[in-house]
């Protein structure tokens, strides 16, 4: 039996105080740029899934109280070239976004065989270097979130 991946994601945007923000390139697709995803296991709950994702492709690990749940979640269609990865007749996914603020720039460890490099950009630069729409609209809205949860 084939275990397919469930249409229920996480996106992980990692930040600096200064809105530094942190891009890995996937190792399937150079070039492509994106924050820290991943989909949810069967029973995990999505804070789990937000922290062993950020934990498995960055090496960075949290406690449950780290990261903020944005409470904010998006519905796409699943590339065509990855829906082998779903059950027959899958074609869409919910993302649900989580933000994590790190004292600065640091260095990650990459998940081998899934990411070839990382880079922190500017928010903007890297909203403009995200191949995916939905990571690019959560950096566009990071200075909004930031602010929020400071108050």
């Amino acid at each position: 039996m084939t275990a397919y991946k469930q249409p229920v994601s996480v996106l992980v945007v990692v930040h600096t105080p200064q809105l530094q923000v942190l891009l890995l390139e996937r190792a399937a697709h150079a070039g492509y740029w994106q924050s820290v995803t991943g989909s949810q296991e069967a029973g995990e709950a999505l804070l789990d899934t937000a922290r062993r994702e950020l934990a498995e492709e960055t090496g960075i690990r949290t406690s449950p109280g780290e990261l903020q749940d944005w409470q904010l979640s998006k519905r796409y269609e699943i590339f065509a070239e990855w829906r082998h990865r779903y059950a027959p007749g899958v074609l869409h996914n919910t993302e649900h976004v989580f933000s994590l603020q790190v004292a600065a720039v640091q260095a990650v460890s990459l998940a081998p065989g899934e990411h070839l490099d990382y880079c922190w950009l500017p928010w903007r630069e890297a909203a403009a270097k995200c191949f995916s729409w939905s990571n690019r609209d959560a950096l566009l809205m990071l200075p909004e979130r930031v602010s929020l949860a400071t108050r």
